[in-house]
């Protein structure tokens, strides 16, 4: 199904939302995309022209610079990148020269902290199957993520440590995960604004929201396919864990993320418009308007095709 606000993506009003999220923003609500390198996004976030080498489109150029563009537009991304590498100090200054001074990052942390177990998949070679000995360890969570960014710590809005699907070789159950996480918390270095993303419905409990709270880190409202609806998940009383919110719309509940890929690459318009899912954003910017509390909301375009036209319906 079909459902884009305009008839060519040229009619993308790219300024009028540029200044709506620059209004938000001022009222520290900070709205933006899950990353950013989508060619899909050519003539409605990014100028094609800008992209040129010897007359023809340069996939590398774009992805090199298109980072300088899109904050022309947006005031905020999450970034997944570091989720599969802790990058360097070197990567971290180019990455954070390509934005103005008032831009604000978010960065899902290194697997290598969150996996309790390694997936048994090629890309974690021996380690495929096996328990990570670094998981929630503090020490290197400091030394190897955290050091690197605390020059840039003005930009650096939020860390995110997301937790895949626990099984029973994981933990035997929420409390299991609650006694291995609690103590991490209350080591995390103070520079930072922290948030935790779980896959496993049945943490949603008042003791895994009580956790949190005790060391003021946000629980992440996902919409995921196996996640309650975000609805759901904000009418849980105890949910509200920290002094700001944080939300990633990712996913239609009960799609894979495979499914959505094949459905909606390149990205280019809306095919599968979620009136709740929008909604339940809608209440969340209320709901920051209203505590003047910080809210950071991440729209991946693989929530209904194009996260550029969901967020313009989310503003206007």
């Amino acid at each position: 199904m079909t459902g884009s606000l305009f008839d060519e993506p040229n009619d993308f009003p790219r300024d009028h939302l540029a200044a709506r999220l620059r209004e938000l923003a001022e009222r520290k609500i900070f709205i933006g995309g899950s990353s950013w390198k989508y060619e899909g996004w050519l003539d409605q976030i990014y100028s094609r022209d800008r992209y040129l080498t010897r007359g023809r489109f340069s996939k590398k150029l774009f992805e090199q610079e298109c980072l300088r563009e899109y904050a022309e537009v947006f005031p905020t991304v999450c970034g997944d990148f570091a989720f599969y590498q802790f990058p360097t100090q070197e990567f971290w200054d180019r990455l954070f020269s390509r934005t103005p001074p008032n831009f604000q990052f978010a960065f899902k942390v290194p697997e290598q902290v969150t996996c309790k177990v390694f997936p048994i998949h090629a890309r974690y070679g021996a380690q495929a199957g096996r328990e990570n000995e670094a998981f929630l360890d503090a020490h290197a969570f400091r030394e190897m993520f955290v050091r690197p960014l605390l020059a840039h710590r003005e930009k650096t809005a939020l860390l995110i440590f997301e937790f895949g699907a626990f099984n029973r070789r994981s933990f035997s159950g929420p409390a299991e995960f609650l006694d291995r996480l609690d103590p991490f918390l209350a080591q995390l270095p103070p520079e930072f604004r922290y948030a935790v993303e779980v896959r496993n419905p049945e943490l949603l409990e008042k003791d895994y929201f009580s956790c949190l709270r005790a060391h003021n880190v946000a629980h992440v409202y996902s919409a995921w396919s196996k996640m309650p609806e975000l609805r759901h998940q904000i009418a849980i009383p105890d949910s509200a864990t920290a002094d700001f919110q944080v939300c990633r719309a990712l996913l239609r509940f009960g799609r894979v993320y495979e499914e959505a890929v094949n459905a909606f690459a390149p990205y280019r318009e809306v095919q599968d418009p979620n009136p709740e899912a929008r909604e339940s954003m809608r209440v969340l910017i209320g709901r920051a308007r209203e505590d003047q509390h910080p809210l950071f909301l991440f729209v991946n375009n693989r929530l209904e095709g194009n996260a550029p036209m969901t967020i313009l319906s989310l503003v206007d």
